[in-house]
């Protein structure tokens, strides 16, 4: 009896794993999607926005002693640098590199 319930336990998480693998979620094709001027400006302004805040932040955890002076510098030149290359792409995010990882 308790063979059969044993085989039967795996066959069902043999079963439901093929289902899954079957069924997962395809690549999504490419849209090429081009952005108005006005568009890109009101992007513009919110990531500048959002710039600013996690900057206010950092500074804020500098600070407070939470990390060190060197440390904050570095994390607010970083996010300078992601902003520079989102308006480098005209505030389209590029996300390619990640379409080989599996979602969680």
């Amino acid at each position: 009896m308790r063979k059969l319930v044993s085989s039967i336990g795996l066959s069902a998480v043999v079963l439901v794993s093929s289902f899954t693998s079957a069924y997962a979620e395809k690549p999504a094709e490419e849209k090429v999607v081009q952005l108005t001027e006005e568009q890109k400006q009101e992007l513009s302004i919110l990531h500048k926005e959002l710039l600013e805040k996690r900057k206010e932040v950092i500074g804020k955890y500098v600070e407070y002693g939470v990390m060190p002076k060197e440390k904050g510098d570095k994390m607010m030149s970083h996010l300078e640098k992601r902003y520079d290359k989102l308006e480098e792409n005209e505030f389209i995010p590029k996300w390619e590199h990640y379409k080989n990882h599996r979602s969680h």
